[in-house]
């Protein structure tokens, strides 16, 4: 079953909410834990199991256990694993890019069956160019995985390139949302090329010619809730699109840990705010 029409059933099922996973220093120590790589395991698997049957996906944040070296990575794929055993979709935020063999390399690092890091998705930078990143949709493609590439993210720095203008007239963020809806065209009820546009970027979705609807895939959307995106945003960012807005919560669900019970009941509560807000 392809990644698209497997997150669309989830995103139908437990609400259109993804729970991030990600054990920064200053989220472990409210949580009592050490930073060390053994509590990125253990926090992992809190939060696994508070989002079971709560949530459309989780989305482990690579930065967090890769700086712990080897005994770090050993924690990721513990945490990839057990999402797969609770039948959780994975979103494995590390944001690779690069060209030729290298790509295919982070392509089968993350996408190919039964590697170590497997999962069900990545998000990827185009900033090499979107062609670049070819190999690792079509090993998605025929993994039955799906990708999530940066257009429109949320930080102010990100304007200098995502708005600015190519040869052909047309915004570089344009650019990679018309590149994904080729990729996505006639899938049903989604394409497995999603993109990652954040809920505060205002109004820069209309100002650049960008059509979301058209993208026909999912939009992985950080900056709601507590970071400020509320009804309002929402319907000026995503407008139509809006049904196919996968909401990420990282810190404002996990600052609820340690206890399992508590942290179910926040994630709980951001699926149904996600869901009252975008559907």
């Amino acid at each position: 079953m392809a990644f698209g029409a497997r997150l669309a059933a989830a995103m139908d099922q437990y609400g259109p909410l993804c729970v991030g996973i990600d054990p920064h220093p200053e989220l472990l120590a409210l949580w009592g834990m050490p930073d060390t790589a053994q509590s990125l395991g253990e926090f992992g698997e809190t939060v696994l199991e508070a989002s079971a049957g709560a949530c459309a996906a989780v989305k482990p944040n690579a930065a967090f256990f890769e700086r712990h070296g080897s005994a770090g990575m050993a924690a990721l794929e513990h945490v990839l694993r057990r999402a797969r055993e609770l039948d959780l979709l994975t979103i494995l935020d590390a944001k690779r890019g690069d060209i030729g063999s290298t790509m295919e390399g982070y392509a089968d690092a993350y996408l190919a069956v039964g590697v170590p890091l497997e999962a069900d998705a990545i998000t990827l930078s185009p900033y090499l160019g979107f062609g670049s990143l070819a190999p690792a949709f079509e090993l998605a493609k025929a993994n039955g995985k799906g990708v999530f590439v940066l257009a429109l993210t949320s930080n102010p720095e990100g304007a200098s390139v995502q708005h600015a203008i190519t040869p052909d007239g047309r915004a570089v963020a344009a650019v990679v949302a018309d590149e994904a809806a080729a990729l996505n065209s006639g899938a049903i009820p989604m394409g497995d090329v999603g993109l990652v546009v954040g809920a505060t970027v205002g109004d820069a979705v209309q100002r650049l010619g960008i059509d979301l609807d058209r993208v026909n895939g999912p939009l992985l959307s950080p900056g709601v809730g507590a970071q400020g995106a509320g009804p309002a945003e929402l319907s000026l960012v995503f407008g139509n699109a809006r049904s196919r807005v996968l909401v990420n919560q990282s810190r404002g669900v996990l600052k609820a840990g340690p206890f399992v019970e508590k942290l179910r009941g926040a994630v709980t509560q951001a699926s149904a705010a996600a869901q009252s807000i975008l559907r």
